[in-house]
C-alpha cells in the first residue's frame, strides 16, 4: 500500500476531488494547509501597498491506495490539478505499513 499526499490550489480541489471519486478506490482526507514552495510566497497589492504574503494557502488532499492503483491515482490528481502555473503544488507518494479499519478490526490492503 501507497499514500498519496497531493498539496494543491484550493480551487482546484473539486475537481482532484471529482477525479479520484470516479476512480472509485479509496477514500480521501483534506486538510487546509499553508506554505511555500521555491517562490517563497508571493507579493499582493492592496491599497496602493504592497504586502508580501510568505505562506500560502493550499489544501492537501491525501489517500491510501493499492501498490498497482499508484500511477492511475498519480496521473489522475496531475490532470485535475494543473494549471502550469507556479504554484500548482506537489505530489508525495511514501509506503504504508500497515492499515487497520477501526470499525472491524480488518488490517492489511483490505482496510483500505
Amino acid at each position: 500500500m501507497k499514500k498519496v499526499e497531493a498539496i494543491l490550489r484550493p480551487e482546484r480541489l473539486e475537481d482532484v476531488r471529482g477525479a479520484l471519486d470516479s476512480l472509485e478506490r479509496a477514500g480521501m482526507t483534506v486538510i487546509e494547509v499553508k506554505g511555500h514552495g521555491i517562490q517563497g510566497g508571493l507579493t499582493q497589492h492592496w491599497r496602493g501597498e504592497e504586502y508580501h504574503v510568505s505562506l500560502v494557502p493550499k489544501v492537501m488532499v491525501m489517500t491510501v491506495v493499492h501498490d498497482h492503483e499508484v500511477q492511475e491515482a498519480v496521473e489522475t490528481i496531475l490532470s485535475a490539478a494543473r494549471t502550469g502555473v507556479m504554484g500548482d503544488g506537489k505530489i508525495f507518494v511514501t509506503p504504508v505499513e500497515q492499515a487497520i479499519r477501526i470499525r472491524t478490526g480488518e488490517s492489511g490492503p483490505q482496510a483500505v
